[in-house]
């Protein structure tokens, strides 16, 4: 299948960071706000997970969570996932199936750490799952301005003006 396809088969929708989205599960359980760390508001399920599928027209743009997200490749052609640290610590690594190249299929960006991602083909697509423990809710989304992300981190600039998108 290509993005299209499979967009439609999995009655994909447009996420705020770019991409198309879907989630597929939600735990019936939940833990209550008490019992978690002082930046969540609200009681959390938890685990929640997506399909994610990603175009070689527009990347991720940086953001964080207050949760540890696993990423899981599943078709298509890698994508490059880019992480800031708090710290300003720059990495990146390549989630895909080409193990003997470097790629690896599954890889846990932690909480509180920014994160970008982009298809490396030119036109091609990545079609990939992210877990979120305890689970995601919008409260927890930060989708940072350039400006302000660049004054946080101004050494990376340049992946910082690529991979936003204001």
């Amino acid at each position: 299948m290509n993005a299209q396809e499979l967009i439609g088969f999995f009655d994909l929708k447009a996420h705020p960071e770019g991409g198309f989205f879907k989630e597929t599960y939600r735990s019936k359980g939940e833990i209550l706000e008490q019992n978690l760390a002082e930046y969540f508001e609200g009681n959390r399920n938890y685990c929640t997970s997506i399909y994610f599928l990603l175009t070689s027209e527009k990347c991720s743009a940086f953001h964080k969570i207050n949760q540890d997200e696993i990423w899981h490749f599943y078709d298509g052609t890698a994508l490059k996932l880019h992480v800031i640290s708090p710290l300003g610590e720059y990495t990146n690594v390549l989630i895909g199936n080409d193990f003997t190249n470097g790629e690896i299929p599954q890889y846990t960006v932690p909480a509180h750490h920014y994160f970008a991602a982009e298809v490396i083909q030119q036109d091609s697509f990545s079609f990939v799952g992210c877990t979120v423990a305890p689970g995601f809710d919008f409260k927890d989304f930060v989708l940072p301005n350039r400006a302000t992300l660049i004054s946080e981190f101004p050494k990376h600039r340049d992946i910082i003006t690529r991979l936003t998108h204001q």
